[in-house]
């Protein structure tokens, strides 16, 4: 193999390694999140997020969050639901921060949270721990 075909064999790993990770420097942050739901909201919470409400969409896109998905569970009798989504970003505690100050997010949550049962000791969305991850 021939020093020019390498070079090209390398960047076009690196493009397809860029995205998956977002960025070569800044690797994709994987969070997850549980907080329990109340099941007599389950319908509307599911009507919120339903795929034809653009809701917050767009702000969870500009502040680098992707692949966000909720699943919901019940537990002994209790609904839970579980959140993911992966950060690309490179300045997670900012851009948290700046979309907690959208206005239209701000309003989204005043409807969602009176919906969620956080778990003890928790004001919201409890965040998980990844014990695993297979590229």
């Amino acid at each position: 193999m021939n020093k020019r075909l390498s070079m090209n064999w390398l960047s076009a790993l690196l493009a397809s390694l860029v995205g998956l990770t977002g960025c070569a420097h800044h690797p994709v942050k994987r969070v997850g999140m549980v907080v329990g739901i109340r099941e007599e909201k389950i319908a509307e919470y599911k009507k919120l997020h339903a795929d034809s409400n653009p809701g917050v969409r767009d702000l969870i896109t500009k502040y680098h969050m992707h692949n966000f998905s909720i699943f919901l569970q019940e537990i002994d009798g209790k609904w839970y639901e579980f959140g993911f989504y992966e950060y690309t970003g490179k300045d997670f505690e900012g851009d948290m921060a700046r979309l907690d100050k959208e206005p239209r997010n701000i309003e989204w949550l005043k409807v969602c949270d009176p919906m969620q049962i956080p778990l003890p000791g928790a004001d919201g969305w409890t965040k998980m721990e990844q014990c695993y991850f297979n590229p």
